[in-house]
């Protein structure tokens, strides 16, 4: 079970990755495309530079006005001519700018200076300074005399404009409220109608006695048949006895003090009248309980009796006799009280009937005095709400006057429009937001070059791209000339970063986990040329030699494959396409390397077809033979997309690493030539990341020099 800190920590980590990836890939695209940026900047300044000199000269003038937002009118906001302060401002400036005061602007230079080219691309602009009701107003033209002319015709209409629309919004208004007035009140003489048919019919101090009778009589009826209801329950769920005995109990809880009622009288069974003992019995439920427990008494003695009498003994016969007497008693007792107590049950279900019946009476009175005096109530509240309305209208009616609404100077020109003076734009100001828009344009197609390069540039976007392992990480080296190649691994090589990162990659094969026996023979191929696949093979065998394996590496790109003069070994007329094709022994084949238990198998002769040599049976037999020879066995072929070599080959060994270039490699071309491997049922064992820059932020491995340093001998 993952502990919840060390998922946090992980996904930090990977975040601050992707971010040192994504600044390291812009760093390189800026690096390598800079001129985009400097090219759109440059043109961006051009073309605002053109701009700004090829524009025809204009003039401008300037003219300021103050605002006086004193409104005398009262009445609470119903006054004849109102503004809220938040838009005034904006209002104004929207006003100045609108097409009624250009318009007769426009009329008024025509009719007052007839000899004034009209402009039509003159341009008013309107603005109010911070924290002040001052606004200022400019006419941009290309004729000087014709701009100042136009701005005061502007500021002229603009104050006649807002005189209008004091004299008609304050008419409007008065002529408004008196409609108001009228209409409330003959609202309020309509209701104050109502509310008199109302009482005509009804009586209101009646009706208020009425509702709190109802009420208190509502509170004690239903008490009333809660508690009958309770009794009607107990005696419809207990039994006869049950009934008798609480009866009893009760008499003897109301009787307590008097010692007469708490005892039964004596009672002669033998010279009583069955019927009058009875009823004498019946009256009280003592009396039945009592006979029936001085019968139990009697049967109890004349059980024990029996125990030594013979059943026609005196004493036996005169008990039975009594015994029977008073069992008859208790029969007929039963039956009066089961008769008495079913004519209580039927008394108080009658009770019941009689009660509900007079509350839902009283409900039903109550309800309709309660409707009569909301609709009452109602009545009086819309009279007093609109009579406070009028009294408000008619009091504002009384205050308005229409000739001091809005003071007729609300509007002032402070400032009539200025000497024309030349429009010079500000050029500073203008080359900063023309450069700016460059840059962004710029940032722009540097952002879509990124999207349409899918070449990872750094270990993270490998990861990202990619779900194979990644085995290891093989940093750039520079070159010692331009046409220069890359030379292999030497004994004592001074490139700490360079070797470390092979021993790595060795090591990651030699110890991955995998199921079964380790991959013997292993096939070094890329997606296309130049992904460093070749030199890759080589140096892996050299430090697979040098850890004291014995290596055989086998130079299968019978097109184009050069390892022998990497190794500066001579061709020979013998190679691979011999041994392939001729069927030569490979044994003589074989040379032997500066590099201790490392055996170089070169190409041999040129082959125009050898993926038809690939597929031959013998191949796999001859690879076979190859892995009895030597521990391991490293061959070196064509990439995957460049000729079906590679595919044809890979299935016959145990094993594929697969070469991806930094900032080389097509994500999507790589993915190409993995699916073609993966179709052939090939067991790739991951990736090796060549020519990775080991400036970049997230690379880390073999770059601390205290460790880099040799003893002097």
């Amino acid at each position: 079970m993952s502990n919840p800190n060390e998922t946090t920590a992980f996904d930090r980590v990977a975040q601050s990755s992707r971010i040192f990836a994504y600044l390291y890939r812009f760093r390189n695209l800026l690096r390598k495309h800079w001129w985009i940026p400097a090219l759109t900047i440059t043109m961006a300044l051009g073309a605002q530079g053109w701009r700004i000199w090829s524009t025809t000269p204009t003039f401008v003038s300037v003219g300021k006005l103050v605002m006086n937002m004193k409104i005398n009118v009262a009445g609470a906001g119903l006054g004849a001519y109102t503004e809220e302060y938040n838009n005034f401002l904006g209002t104004q400036v929207a006003m100045m700018q609108s097409s009624t005061v250009l318009q007769r602007a426009a009329d008024r230079v025509k009719a007052l200076h007839p000899d004034l080219p009209v402009d039509q691309m003159a341009k008013v602009s309107a603005e109010f300074l911070p924290k002040t009701t001052v606004f200022m107003m400019s006419v941009v033209s290309t004729n000087g005399d014709y701009a100042q002319a136009y701005l005061d015709a502007c500021m002229e209409e603009y104050t006649s404009l807002k005189k209008e629309m004091v004299a008609n919004t304050s008419e409007h208004s008065e002529n408004g409220l008196r409609d108001q007035l009228a209409r409330k009140e003959k609202e309020l003489n309509d209701e104050e109608e109502e509310l008199l048919d109302f009482q005509t019919s009804n009586d209101v101090v009646l009706l208020q006695d009425q509702g709190g009778g109802a009420s208190k009589d509502l509170v004690l009826l239903d008490e009333q048949l809660r508690q009958h209801q309770l009794e009607y329950g107990l005696y419809s769920k207990m039994t006869l006895d049950q009934t008798l005995q609480m009866q009893d109990d009760n008499n003897n809880n109301n009787n307590s003090g008097d010692a007469s009622l708490g005892e039964l009288p004596s009672i002669d069974v033998n010279n009583m009248d069955t019927a009058n003992m009875a009823t004498n019995l019946a009256a009280s439920g003592a009396g039945y309980i009592r006979l029936k427990q001085t019968l139990q008494l009697k049967k109890a003695e004349l059980a024990e009796l029996s125990q030594y009498l013979r059943p026609k003994h005196p004493k036996i016969v005169a008990l039975n006799d009594e015994i029977g007497s008073e069992e008859n008693l208790l029969e007929i007792l039963r039956t009066q009280s089961s008769e008495q107590l079913e004519n209580k049950r039927e008394s108080l279900k009658l009770e019941i009937d009689n009660l509900q019946d007079q509350i839902k009476q009283l409900k039903d009175t109550a309800e309709d005095i309660s409707r009569k005096m909301t609709e009452y109530q109602k009545i009086k509240d819309d009279i007093d709400r609109n009579q406070k309305l009028y009294n408000q209208l008619l009091s504002t009616e009384e205050s308005l006057d229409v000739g001091r609404g809005t003071d007729p100077d609300t509007v002032i020109i402070y400032e009539k429009a200025s000497p024309p003076m030349p429009n010079h734009p500000n050029l500073v100001r203008s080359l900063a937001i023309a450069g700016f828009m460059g840059l962004l344009f710029g940032a722009a197609l540097l952002f879509i070059l990124d999207r349409l390069d899918d070449r990872p540039a750094s270990f993270t976007e490998l990861q990202d791209m990619f779900d194979e392992n990644v085995l290891g990480q093989i940093p750039a080296e520079n070159q010692s000339g331009k046409h220069s190649e890359l030379k292999i691994i030497q004994q004592n090589d001074r490139r700490h970063a360079f070797v470390e990162s092979y021993r790595n990659l060795r090591s990651s094969l030699l110890y991955m986990a995998t199921e079964g026996k380790r991959a013997k023979t292993i096939l070094i191929t890329s997606a296309i040329p130049g992904d460093g696949k070749s030199m890759t093979a080589a140096n892996l065998a050299i430090t697979m030699a040098q850890a004291g394996s014995n290596v055989l590496l086998v130079d299968a790109d019978l097109r184009k494959g050069h390892l022998h003069t990497r190794f500066g070994v001579a061709p020979g007329e013998v190679g691979f396409t011999e041994v392939l094709s001729q069927g030569a022994d490979w044994r003589h084949a074989i040379t032997p390397t500066h590099i201790k238990s490392l055996s170089l198998l070169s190409r041999g002769g040129f082959s125009q077809n050898p993926g038809e040599l690939f597929l031959k049976v013998s191949t796999r037999q001859l690879l076979s033979e190859f892995a009895e020879q030597y521990d391991y066995v490293i061959l070196d072929t064509a990439p995957v997309m460049a000729a079906d070599d590679a595919g044809s080959l890979a299935p016959h060994v145990e094993g594929v690493l697969f070469v991806i270039r930094a900032g080389h490699t097509s994500a999507r071309i790589a993915h190409a030539a993995l699916d073609v491997l993966y179709q052939r049922e090939v067991n790739v064992l991951g990736l090796a990341f060549n020519g990775v820059d080991t400036a970049a932020t997230e690379y880390y491995f073999y770059k601390y020099k205290d460790y880099t340093a040799y003893p002097s001998a």
